[in-house]
């Protein structure tokens, strides 16, 4: 099986795989515990959430610094900081392009009565910062142009780092910029741009940051949502202290030791990592392209992220297509993994204004470090053949 479907979860790397075991082998492991063995938790659990925070480019160590709150991956930490980042009377803002996890609460949040806006996307499928602006504008005047004292957080804005289904990257820099304009939070879902692209949130001026072991090689199951200093989150559950009470139950030591080793592995070989992958996908995009001319690349004109294509083979139900790929050995996907159980057509798609003919028969591909360039050629080359047999057959 030739695997092009990382956009989903990424194959755990087996360095990380003996990082997990080696915690496991020394017995139970409970940080919360007062004995030797609950100290020596405490302390690799610690020296593991420090060293994330550290690689996105943040200091949980330093009084008064930012915040690691430890989740069980990008669903939750979306859901975490839509509910609570910002009061429910307050605006919500997302783009029409988020992944479902932030689409379903924004959902929800609409039926308990709360305001929420969505921003629009431009046919490459980048959220227009004109339309974010003019929205926060006419619902929301500058502070220091209200005629009363603002309040401290007056909604949230929530923006995807990189989409799931396309690559695309977001401004989101220029979009925290205009948060802060406003005094309002920002909050980007960074679950697929973590470990693949540059990523410092405190450079970004981000609030909050939700990301998933899962997506860099790390172990599925335990993710983040990274807070900047003096940002308090309401719990999601009680009945303990862990994690200063914010989400009791007892830690995952293991889980975030092999976190954190699968993000330093990621970091360290990022920019060598970041230019092959890009280079094994020009070649598979250039191989569909000179053998299917009538494909259709989303996203090609905008920045993207390395590993990642959505190709429409038109003529094709993509349905059709990717079971046909599945017996031919190649796994890939129909959109985002979250709904992948859903027959409803790629919403990314629809909000970049791609026709419904073309909507249908579109894929994901999705690329990684473990990715080789004989993989590639074989994988375009059952494309091609998989398509030609069903267009033309």
């Amino acid at each position: 099986m030739i695997y092009l479907d990382n956009n989903a979860t990424t194959a755990i790397d087996p360095e990380v795989v003996e990082a997990i075991c080696e915690i496991w082998a020394l017995g139970p492991q409970n940080p919360s515990s007062q004995h030797a063995a609950g100290r020596r938790a405490r302390t690799w659990l610690d020296e593991a959430t420090a060293g994330i925070a550290r690689r996105l480019g943040a200091d949980i160590v330093r009084t008064g610094g930012a915040r690691l709150l430890l989740t069980s991956g990008g669903t939750e930490s979306n859901h975490w900081a839509l509910t609570s980042l910002a009061p429910p009377e307050t605006p919500l803002w997302i783009s029409a392009i988020e992944h479902p996890s932030v689409l379903a609460t924004a959902e929800v949040a609409t039926q308990q009565g709360r305001s929420v806006r969505v921003i629009p996307v431009d046919s490459s499928g980048r959220v227009r910062l004109d339309a974010l602006a003019d929205s926060l504008r006419q619902t929301l005047a500058p502070p220091s142009a209200a005629p009363a004292p603002a309040p401290a957080v007056r909604g949230l804005v929530s923006v995807m780092t990189a989409n799931n289904e396309t690559g695309v990257l977001q401004p989101i820099a220029e979009i925290a910029e205009l948060c802060r304009e406003y005094r309002v939070r920002c909050h980007t879902d960074a679950t697929q741009a973590v470990g693949r692209i540059p990523f410092d949130f405190t450079a970004l001026g981000l609030d909050a940051v939700s990301f998933a072991a899962h997506k860099f090689h790390g172990p599925a199951g335990v993710g983040g949502l990274l807070l900047a200093p003096g940002i308090e989150l309401a719990p999601l559950m009680h009945g303990g202290e862990q994690q200063l009470g914010a989400r009791p139950g007892t830690e995952p030591v293991a889980l975030v030791v092999g976190m954190e080793r699968a993000l330093r592995l990621a970091v360290e070989s990022l920019t060598a990592t970041a230019s092959r992958i890009a280079a094994l996908r020009e070649l598979l995009e250039s191989r569909l392209r000179e053998a299917i001319p009538e494909c259709v690349i989303h996203g090609a004109d905008a920045p993207r992220l390395p590993g990642t294509t959505c190709v429409s083979f038109p003529g094709v139900d993509r349905q059709t297509l990717l079971m046909r790929l599945d017996m031919a050995g190649v796994a890939c996907s129909s959109g985002s993994a979250c709904s992948s159980g859903s027959s409803e057509p790629s919403h990314v798609l629809r909000a970049m204004g791609v026709e419904t003919e073309l909507v249908e028969a579109a894929l994901r591909f999705g690329l990684s470090r473990f990715s080789t360039t004989e993989e590639v050629i074989s994988a375009s080359d059952r494309i091609i053949s998989c398509y030609s047999k069903l267009r033309f057959r």
